[in-house]
């Protein structure tokens, strides 16, 4: 049973320059035709599940006029409700203003997440985004007005020809508005970008993993429970957890990704079949030793790892008799301790190797 849904909304002011996400820039007769879409897809594939947290990503839904966003709003009331405990929905600072505020205070949103990424010049010159940070603080404040008190904030580092004392000067400003979640993501340089068209390449290594030991080291009174992730205890991202602890899921929307009934399943990107009601581009059909290698995927990416027992109780097998874990927790690359196994700490930054020696 699914008690998580994400709506995808792909429009966009403008396109930023390492964005891979599914997006268009904003055009009101296809907002008009998408909404319609969603409506359809949400009305013939939702199954009255009881659903505890909404996500609305995107793209950016801030983009949408507000008359727009009472219609989306609209369309979601068709989700049982009763038990929602989380409401996110993604913004641009740019975007916030009172009316808009108003809007999604009027319709139980109760979490923002504002994708700020950087306040330096040099950075936002090269992701083809803006901030001020006066501004921010501004409309930081508004927010709190208009009682919005779950803010998560992205912060982005390790950009080409960034600087420690550059990731220091961001990271300082970005505590000074006080947020409860701040989420960090290091550079990737996707397909069908622009940074990858124009043959950006990576930060050096080392200095990548030095800034990742320094926010570490600077938010350590946070509670850092999955990898790029950081919040004030019991300000957690509920949403994001459905993924991380491998639970079912609905993903709506243009390229949305949802986990419903052992069938993992991917949207289309292409917007003139998600119109025609051609929602759905791939299905994976999970068997029992499927589900238990997204369980260690996802599971191990949180700082408390995989609790062993509740491990056994979903799938009825030990989870060292089906993976071999021994060298990796001889070698202290996993850490079995209270009834979990988790990544340690010291070596989070080269999770990826180590998923790859467990698969």
């Amino acid at each position: 049973m699914a008690k998580a849904v994400y709506i995808h909304i792909p429009f966009c002011r403008n396109i930023c320059s390492y964005c891979d996400f599914c997006k268009f820039i904003y055009n009101e007769k296809w907002v008009g035709a998408y909404l319609t879409a969603l409506s359809r897809e949400i009305k013939d594939r939702y199954m009255d599940d009881r659903i505890e947290t909404l996500y609305i990503g995107g793209g950016t839904p801030s983009a949408l006029t507000n008359s727009e966003l009472l219609r989306l709003f609209k369309i979601l009331q068709v989700f049982k409700l009763d038990k929602l405990e989380e409401f996110t929905f993604e913004c641009n600072l740019e975007d916030i203003n009172a009316d808009l505020l108003t809007v999604l205070k009027n319709n139980h949103v109760n979490r923002l997440s504002i994708g700020i990424e950087s306040f330096n010049p040099k950075n936002l010159d090269f992701l083809e985004r803006h901030a001020d940070f006066l501004d921010a603080q501004a409309k930081i404040e508004l927010c709190h007005k208009y009682g919005f008190n779950n803010i998560n904030i992205d912060l982005m580092y390790a950009l080409p020809n960034e600087t420690l004392k550059d990731l220091k000067k961001d990271l300082t400003y970005v505590l000074k508005l006080n947020p409860t979640h701040i989420s960090t993501y290091s550079l990737i340089i996707e397909n069908h970008t622009k940074i990858k068209n124009n043959n950006v390449t990576y930060l050096d290594e080392e200095l990548d993993y030095e800034m990742f030991c320094y926010i570490e080291k600077r938010l350590s009174g946070a509670n850092h429970y999955e990898i790029s992730n950081f919040a004030i205890p019991g300000y957690e991202s509920k949403h994001n957890l459905v993924y991380w602890n491998n639970e079912e899921y609905y993903g709506f929307g243009l390229s949305a990704a949802g986990y419903i009934d052992s069938i993992r399943y991917k949207n289309t990107q292409n917007l003139k079949e998600y119109l025609l009601g051609n929602y759905v581009f791939e299905k994976e059909i999970l068997g029992k030793k499927d589900k238990m290698d997204y369980e260690i995927m996802l599971g191990l990416r949180k700082n408390t790892g995989i609790n062993i027992n509740e491990f056994y109780e979903k799938y009825q097998e030990d989870i060292e008799s089906v993976y071999n874990l021994k060298p990796l927790l001889k070698n202290k690359d996993l850490i079995k301790k209270k009834g979990h196994i988790f990544i340690n700490p010291e070596k989070v930054y080269v999770m990826n190797e180590i998923l790859i020696k467990i698969i």
